[in-house]
């Protein structure tokens, strides 16, 4: 009893926050997606990963294997993904990054704070770290057929992810005032970016939905097995262990959609695969986290 409830005090927030946003849409309410998207990628993030990683507790060395295992569970997913779509004749430029990369930011973070509090987080940064490195290059070449490794560092996020461990690695701190605002800052876009989801799924219009939840549920299995796998073989610690599985088994994100109609991928087909995988990781992500605490 007292797991479920824990599950559920987990959970709860994060898919009541989705539900909001689906909500003010559906009632006609006016959201700016990108607007609020461009604040939360170029401002709240960054300071929320710049103070998480300054201020964890948790040692160099950790965060240096997390980011391996992050690597190579991300490696390998990425073949198994490459599998999946040759033997079944999918479409790369449509299927491939959204078998890859999933929503570590809108629900990852979140997710992993609820659940395991600051030292959580601070994994959790790290992932979604190298995650969003991979999705701006790998990620937009896969869609486009073209992406530089200059952007990478424009980003923001990026930025704050190398001065973050910098500041770690020395054990320096930001003056307290200066530390108080970048931490007010990076408390936003952790609700912002779950409203942001549900207003995203209102909008969205899915095609193809039988295929798109057997490859979301085929998505799930080879993410968590893969995860299961690195961390036991990089024989990461509970709680890192734990914030990997749940990163690197996070449904299909938003920006899956918003890069396939970008660049003129099948978008209602990627659309299908963020509603389908959102909709199994509510029952997929309870399940998860009661086998993790």
């Amino acid at each position: 009893m007292n797991l479920v409830l824990t599950v559920l005090q987990t959970v709860a927030p994060v898919f009541l926050l989705g539900a909001i946003g689906f909500i003010w849409v559906k009632l006609g309410f006016e959201y700016r997606v990108a607007f609020v998207t461009r604040m939360a990628m170029t401002l709240g993030i960054p300071c929320l990963i710049f103070v998480a990683l300054m201020k964890t507790e948790i040692e160099p060395a950790a965060l240096t294997t997390v980011s391996l295992a992050a690597i190579v569970a991300y490696a390998v997913v990425t073949i198994a993904s490459i599998a999946v779509v040759k033997l079944n004749g999918l479409d790369q430029r449509t299927y491939l990054a959204p078998l890859i990369f999933g929503n570590t930011g809108n629900l990852g973070l979140p997710l992993a704070l609820f659940a395991f509090g600051d030292a959580g987080l601070g994994y959790a940064v790290v992932i979604f770290a190298i995650m969003a490195v991979y999705s701006f290059t790998a990620g937009i070449w896969l869609v486009s057929g073209g992406g530089s490794i200059v952007k990478v560092f424009q980003e923001p996020l990026v930025g704050a992810t190398l001065l973050g461990g910098l500041f770690l690695w020395q054990g320096w701190q930001t003056p307290v005032w200066i530390t108080n605002t970048l931490e007010l800052i990076g408390q936003m876009p952790i609700p912002l970016m779950l409203i942001t989801l549900g207003v995203a799924v209102a909008r969205l219009h899915p095609g193809g939905m039988v295929r798109a939840f057997w490859i979301s549920a085929a998505k799930l299995v080879i993410c968590i097995a893969v995860a299961w796998t690195v961390g036991l073989w990089f024989e990461l610690p509970p709680v890192a262990f734990a914030v990997l599985v749940l990163q690197i088994t996070t449904p299909v994100a938003v920006t899956s959609y918003l890069l396939a109609e970008k660049y003129g991928a099948d978008s209602d087909a990627v659309a299908g695969l963020v509603v389908a995988s959102t909709l199994i990781s509510v029952l997929a992500i309870p399940a998860t986290l009661a086998i993790l605490l």
